[in-house]
């Protein structure tokens, strides 16, 4: 493994499976414990994956786009992209879908690099607002369309397995920018296609 594979943020991975060993003791365990000798490995490993959203610029998916669409100026939209996040305030998981549109002002972008846009946002500690907005803003700043629709829903395990242990309830968000927001027509066709899905 490399130098840069073992420091983030210039922290060790050592360091980071210390940590790891601190909590368990804190939670009354025994980190030498036969079940949990590998855990500090195996979480930091996780944390890898679950946050390798800090080591990508969101924008560069966007940067290749097409112009050879045959004049297509409709609405396009992107509905049920499935992402797993985690809130910044208790670190507990955030899992849901993601449904995104625009309206193309001349190019367009392979749909599977919103999807990675979502990705890339989503694999940080996140406020499902806060991701939101950013999704929004990243394809807005980097398409540069008529307009961009963004609908976050988010079932947010710290509210499930902690404090008011509410299940079943999920939290949703929009950021509507351009035609999105100044028109109600655009906007109400935008959720009309996400309805659509529910439905399947």
């Amino acid at each position: 493994m490399s130098d840069s594979d073992n420091t983030r943020g210039g922290v060790s991975r050592d360091q980071a499976e210390e940590a790891v060993r601190t909590l368990l003791r804190w939670a009354g365990e025994d980190p030498q414990r036969e079940g949990l000798l590998d855990t500090p490995k195996r979480v930091a490993k996780a944390y890898g994956d679950w946050f390798s959203g800090y080591q990508r610029d969101p924008r560069e998916y966007l940067a290749r786009t097409f112009e050879e669409v045959a004049g297509y100026d409709e609405l396009i939209v992107l509905r049920d992209i499935e992402y797993e996040s985690h809130c910044e305030h208790h670190m507990a998981p955030i899992i849901g879908r993601v449904h995104v549109g625009y309206l193309p002002d001349g190019k367009v972008v392979g749909i599977s690099k919103l999807a990675r846009v979502v990705d890339a946002y989503a694999r940080r500690f996140q406020v499902q607002e806060k991701m939101t907005a950013q999704i929004a803003q990243c394809i807005q700043d980097v398409l540069q369309p008529r307009g961009v629709g963004v609908v976050v829903e988010g079932a947010h395990e710290c509210m499930t397995t902690r404090g008011v242990h509410k299940r079943g309830v999920s939290m949703v968000t929009s950021k509507m920018l351009g035609a999105f927001r100044e028109d109600a027509r655009t906007r109400a066709e935008f959720l009309r296609f996400i309805e659509a899905g529910g439905k399947r």
